[in-house]
């Protein structure tokens, strides 16, 4: 009989042995799978349908731009991690202010847009470049038929000082005097967008869908809505600004929202985040910068984007002047004509 116990007790402890151990194994094959994942997602690079494209005739641009914005963020990322805590320094920002307290620019900036510019020329040295900074409160160089590339080393500088997540580094490559490709990089979203005119458009290596089911079919009253105030203060700019916003309220929106970052949200319209996004009504209109690598990633996921004037509506998706003050950019072309209508009152 005591043998009988003893040999049950030696087969059930077997048992436990062995489900322990698969147990074990399983978790480890769980961990190896969900670090596998966090790699996959951590590993920002070009798609290989761009590489292997014999039609991409971009390759070794979009390859720098990648690299480079994706480096550019990387210097972002000391003051996010301090901000709020005992090793912040907002001193080393070395705020200065352009326009009025509103419009600054921060150390970071600057260093990202050298750094971006002389590792461009470094390796295309007859290229031109349109920066930011470089440009300052000046006049705009204007946009030729050479090669360009046009920079915002920090798109949401307001959020960037403030610790907000949402910025990033925006570059975009222009050929024939209009934009080709453009780069987008959130680094503390850790999202890349990738768009090339002709070869569609990317978030983290995964193709963004085009102007089909829902984004073709979204009107006016089930959108989230999204603009930009600006640096607009005086009191008739304001109105104009309060009035639109009032307009689409009484139509009836699903939301509005107003994240701080122009080129973030031409990328947010053109993954389906939110639906429109416009500027213009009054001073606080963009400029090429905020617009030249959204436009690509927005046009290349079927998105409509045209001016908000009726008088320029004409020229869109890669006719669009990189030089307007207004703009409009949406899912589908209804929804644009809809909010057009709405915020301007016609």
């Amino acid at each position: 009989r005591l043998h009988y116990y003893i040999m049950r007790f030696t087969v059930a402890a077997a048992a436990v042995a062995v489900t322990s151990i698969a147990a074990a194994s399983a978790f480890g094959a769980i961990k190896r799978s969900s670090s596998r994942s966090s790699a996959k997602h951590q590993h920002f690079s070009v798609p290989n349908e761009l590489l292997e494209s014999t039609t991409c005739d971009c390759k070794d641009e979009l390859v720098l731009a990648v690299q480079l914005a994706l480096e550019a963020g990387k210097n972002m990322t000391k003051h996010y991690d301090s901000k709020g805590t005992a090793d912040e320094n907002m001193g080393d920002l070395q705020i200065n202010t352009k326009m009025n307290d509103a419009d600054f620019a921060t150390a970071i900036d600057v260093e990202n847009e050298n750094y971006i510019s002389n590792e461009i020329l470094k390796k295309f040295p007859g290229h031109a470049i349109i920066g930011e900074e470089s440009t300052g409160t000046g006049t705009i160089p204007p946009l030729t038929n050479e090669p360009t590339w046009i920079i915002d080393p920090i798109d949401g500088t307001t959020n960037f000082a403030s610790g907000l997540p949402l910025s990033c580094v925006s570059i975009g490559f222009c050929r024939d005097g209009k934009p080709y490709m453009g780069v987008v990089f959130a680094p503390m979203t850790n999202e890349l967008y990738i768009g090339v005119q002709g070869h569609g458009a990317y978030r983290n290596g995964i193709r963004l869908l085009g102007c089909s089911g829902e984004k073709a079919t979204k009107t006016l009253s089930h959108s989230v809505v999204n603009f930009e105030f600006g640096y607009a203060r005086d009191e008739e700019d304001v109105e104009k600004m309060a009035l639109a916003v009032k307009r689409l309220l009484q139509h009836g929106v699903r939301t509005t929202r107003t994240l701080g970052s122009g080129v973030l949200d031409l990328c947010y319209v053109a993954c389906g985040r939110m639906d429109v996004v416009y500027t213009g009504i009054a001073a606080e209109g963009w400029k090429p910068w905020d617009y030249c690598a959204g436009l690509v990633i927005a046009v290349e996921s079927g998105c409509t984007m045209s001016h908000l004037s009726p008088s320029e509506m004409d020229k869109a998706g890669y006719d669009f002047n990189l030089y307007s003050k207004n703009m409009i950019c949406g899912v589908n072309s209804k929804v644009v004509d809809e909010c057009r209508s709405c915020v301007l009152g016609l």
